[in-house]
């Protein structure tokens, strides 16, 4: 017999947890809303099925627990999580949860290095919970992914996405967006133009072609930039 899941809980348990940094406020009504209702259900039926996602549902707005909506300057806009299991921890690119250094977060820092350390790394820890902290939003565009396969779970995170960018836009302006990756880019026209726009290829690309390099089109750099400018704030990539 399969065991009924109590939506009403696991909603209750996610709010509580964004209490804290302050999402909770503004991801209360999507939270206990039909919509995500829908979500958290087409989850629970994929798992039943056989299915299973990445990460579990406690880690999904792992993202928005660590940045402090109160110092929100950065928003880092990925595409989904990392597909193996276990290795996603709720924050994109992060793999705190073997400590493993991932192909695309391997690219990442490289590029950091390179642009901003003069090849001199000022930090190589896996875990992302420090950029998370300085108010730089680790998102992807589907908070899940089916074990084993990238790509799946963009529909069902759609409403949630819009959802977000739209509470952005009218609320938060001259934040810096870094959108990596074709899927990605396709929502750069949700958020208004108070905003700045930096585009880069996915890093998973380069992974998958086997890259030496990954061109960040210095995004890290010139996000650096924008923020000692505008806030007089060095983030320690």
């Amino acid at each position: 017999m399969k065991q009924k899941l109590d939506i009403e809980e696991i909603k209750q348990k996610m709010f509580d947890k964004l209490q804290p940094s302050g999402w909770g406020k503004v991801l209360k009504s999507f939270i206990f809303s039909s919509d995500f209702d829908k979500i958290v259900s087409q989850l629970a039926v994929l798992a039943q099925d056989g299915k299973r996602f990445t990460p579990p549902l406690k880690s999904i707005f792992r993202a928005f627990e660590e940045c402090p909506i109160d110092q929100l300057k950065v928003v880092i806009v990925g595409q989904d999580p990392y597909p193996h299991f276990g290795v996603a921890d709720g924050i994109s690119f992060s793999c705190s949860n073997t400590n493993e250094l991932q192909p695309s977060l391997s690219y990442i820092f490289d590029e950091i290095n390179r642009t901003l350390y003069n090849g001199h790394p000022e930090c190589v820890d896996v875990n992302l919970t420090r950029w998370s902290n300085q108010g730089i939003l680790m998102l992807n565009i589907a908070l899940t992914t089916t074990v084993g396969k990238s790509s799946q779970h963009y529909h069902i995170w759609k409403p949630f996405t819009a959802f977000l960018f739209d509470y952005l836009t009218w609320n938060q302006n001259g934040l810096v967006y870094i959108y990596l990756g074709k899927e990605a880019k396709e929502w750069s026209e949700s958020v208004s133009d108070n905003n700045y726009k930096l585009f880069a290829s996915h890093p998973a690309s380069a992974a998958y072609l086997k890259s030496k390099t990954w061109n960040s089109q210095e995004i890290f750099h010139k996000t650096s930039e924008l923020i000692q400018k505008n806030y007089n704030i060095k983030l320690i990539w």
